[in-house]
């Protein structure tokens, strides 16, 4: 999960109250969370939802609501439904949501597990990280088994982009601008554009070197 900045006016089609999913809605949604689903972070998902975070359960102004119709992937849709209404709100300023839920990446392309880790003990944090377990961990039916496979090796595949330029910075040879190019691409992981960013944010919290010196760029909401 990661922080958007909601800094869309509200869509025109939601004042007739007809449909909370017509192509103004959906074409705001996808610049607000920059493409990206955002409770997986997958980029540009083949399956679109426009997503109430906090389930309208028949409820006019929750349905039509702009504050409440979030960009998601159907895969996270279906497992979130109407059981996760008290999350944590990733376009509330005053929320880190990055560094509220540890996420670290799979250590292979086909680990079994990925760490999510709720960093403090209140209900809403230890929610999220409830449904972000379920979501990259899930095997309760053989088809959310096979996706959560499919998602962690996704993510894993991000992380090594990520594990390339670390390889880059910390080379026992490496040239001073060689670092500063590694460092550049490291701050382009860490973008909330960037696929998976709060896994990369985590690998960069963890780091006793990076870490201090790239703490301004990780969870920057644009």
């Amino acid at each position: 999960m990661f922080n958007v900045v909601r800094n869309e006016s509200t869509p025109a089609s939601l004042a007739g109250r007809r449909r909370y999913d017509s192509e103004d809605v959906l074409e705001a949604l996808n610049k607000v969370f920059h493409k990206k689903c955002y409770i997986c972070e997958t980029s540009e998902p083949l399956d679109i939802n426009v997503e109430h975070f906090v389930a309208h359960e028949g409820d006019e102004d929750l349905k039509f609501d702009w504050n409440n119709l979030y960009f998601s992937c159907g895969r996270c849709n279906n497992i979130k439904l109407a059981k996760y209404n008290g999350l944590l709100d990733c376009c509330d300023p005053d929320t880190d949501v990055v560094r509220t839920v540890k996420h670290l990446p799979p250590s292979t392309p086909y680990a079994k597990h990925l760490q999510i880790e709720a960093q403090s003990d209140d209900d809403k944090t230890q929610l999220t990280a409830e449904l972000l377990d379920k979501v990259f961990n899930s095997e309760h039916t053989p088809n959310k088994a096979i996706s959560a496979s499919f998602l962690r090796k996704r993510v894993f595949d991000q992380y090594n982009l990520l594990f390339k330029e670390l390889n880059n910075y910390y080379a026992p040879m490496a040239l001073p601008e060689e670092k500063a190019i590694a460092i550049e691409r490291i701050k382009l992981l860490l973008k909330a554009t960037s696929p998976y960013s709060a896994f990369i944010s985590w690998c960069i919290i963890e780091d006793k070197e990076l870490g201090p010196m790239l703490q301004d760029f990780i969870g920057i909401v644009e």
